[in-house]
């Protein structure tokens, strides 16, 4: 059989990809880079927002179409599969398989299936179930808990992931010694709310640490850098940010979710924490990590947000100074409170909002940013960036990164980086050699004099390429759009 995975949506999702991914091949399955010549694929799907639930929709038209022509099998998992809304779809495009996100260890017994598969229980053994470590990479999520015991009025995780699950410790640090046998030296520890592990349903679980003491111990395993997302604000302490202070390998970046700034807005989001609180948590972050990189995820147009709640966002915003932030136009969806209770905004109105808080974002991230101009990071290299002769990867604070490729840094690794220039989304560096100095570029081919020089040039003598500066600018611009938390 040839597998073919799309994944939609957030870092679980990526995290469950490869957990199923992993069953596929010990299936004897492979898995391929295309629908074209997949025998099966497979949708990991997401349903905070609108737009992820459209992309699906689209796609699953498109491989009805595909199955009309040839024997294909179409499996939906994650998120959507878990709500009404998906099932009606599964059941309009032909979908022959369906897992909800606690349901995955059953992909075998799906495919065995001569019929349609469904499966929508949260299996108790999906928590202790340990995958391979992902091969040849460098960077690692590992999940150290399942669902979300808040019930935030817009968010429809608590339906789709159910109650919250923590992981066992000794399971967290078994699969954290597979990843590091593998060679990953980068590992993020993933929760809907990883602040509050250990308290499943409001109950401390015996013989399980705080997270502050499940960080420190992940961070003294021997890896070199740990992150961690996401935080509630209702459950974050102090002594997290002492657990980063005292623990070098846990990198100086915290995404803290504040989703606004006024008050009123956040009862109405059921958020359980007021403006006052939030900064004071972000004062303690300060006291103990004073070069702490903050983002955060905000909601504009919240149902009954009026222009005063929106000048405290903005007034907020400025008062914490993030680094970065994931902002969306509030998106209705079906199952969640919000949805049935408050009356939506006018659309232009949420995309006139979100506009200028995007301003304040930029002007931000741009002075933040600018900053770090003429400082050394820790770079981790991920690969090749999209112009040719450069490689992207990501500070310890997340910043994205774009090198030239350099003699001695051609490919993935932790490197030294000078940066040398820096806007809203992106910095620009030099990989440093171990005495401090500049390594050596790479050479590389430069388009337009290989045009000139060239037996056979364009007839009005352009060369039809962008110069690799103008490649960067146009192709290397992350997005900043994700789910909220």
């Amino acid at each position: 059989m040839r597998a073919h995975i799309v994944t939609y949506g957030c870092q679980m999702n990526e995290y469950d990809t490869h957990l199923v991914q992993s069953q596929l091949v010990s299936f004897g399955a492979d898995i391929v880079d295309s629908v074209d010549v997949a025998d099966f694929v497979l949708l990991n799907t997401c349903a905070i927002r609108g737009k992820p639930v459209e992309k699906v929709r689209s796609l699953l038209g498109d491989l009805r179409k595909i199955k009309a022509r040839r024997p294909l099998v179409i499996g939906m998992m994650g998120c959507l599969a878990q709500l009404e809304e998906g099932q009606q779809m599964a059941r309009k495009f032909g979908v022959d398989i369906l897992l909800g996100p606690g349901s995955l260890l059953d992909i075998g017994k799906a495919l065995e299936s001569n019929e349609r598969f469904w499966g929508l229980a949260f299996r108790d053994e999906l928590h202790d179930h340990v995958p391979p470590a992902p091969a040849g990479q460098l960077q690692a999520h590992l999940t150290i808990m399942r669902g979300c015991d808040h019930h935030c009025t817009y968010c429809i995780v608590p339906t789709t992931r159910g109650p919250q699950v923590s992981r066992h410790p000794d399971d967290i640090l078994r699969e954290l010694d597979l990843q590091l046998a593998a060679g990953v030296q980068e590992v993020t520890l993933l929760g809907q709310n990883v602040n509050a592990y250990g308290v499943d349903q409001g109950a401390r679980l015996g013989g399980y640490p705080t997270f502050a003491n499940l960080l420190r111990m992940v961070g003294r395993s021997g890896v070199r850098r740990v992150k961690f997302t996401t935080s509630h604000p209702m459950n974050f302490t102090e002594d997290v940010a002492a657990a980063m202070a005292d623990t070098p390998a846990i990198c100086e970046y915290v995404h803290l979710p504040v989703q606004s700034g006024s008050n009123r807005v956040l009862r109405r989001m059921a958020r359980e924490y007021t403006r006052e609180q939030y900064l004071a948590h972000v004062a303690d972050i300060k006291k103990h990590l004073p070069h702490v990189v903050l983002a955060t995820d905000i909601i504009v147009g919240f149902p009954g947000e009026t222009e005063d709640d929106f000048a405290q966002t903005l007034s907020l915003y400025d008062e914490v100074g993030y680094d970065s932030a994931y902002m969306f136009a509030y998106s209705a969806r079906p199952g969640t409170p919000s949805y049935k209770h408050f009356d939506d905004l006018p659309r232009e109105v949420k995309t006139e909002r979100l506009e200028r808080l995007i301003a304040k974002q930029k002007d931000w991230s741009a002075r933040k940013n600018a900053a770090k101009v003429g400082t050394t990071q820790e770079v981790l290299i991920r690969g090749e960036a999209h112009s040719d002769g450069f490689l992207e990867g990501h500070t310890r604070g997340n910043h994205p990164t774009i090198v030239p490729a350099a003699i001695g840094a051609t490919g993935p690794g932790v490197y030294r980086v000078r940066i040398d220039h820096a806007t809203p989304h992106m910095m620009y560096g030099t990989v440093l050699g171990p005495d401090g100095h500049p390594l050596p570029q790479v050479p590389r081919l430069d388009p337009q004099a290989a045009a000139l020089s060239a037996p056979s040039a364009w007839p009005d003598g352009r060369s039809g390429m962008n110069t690799p500066s103008e490649n960067l600018e146009n192709s290397s611009r992350p997005s900043q759009v994700r789910p909220a938390q």
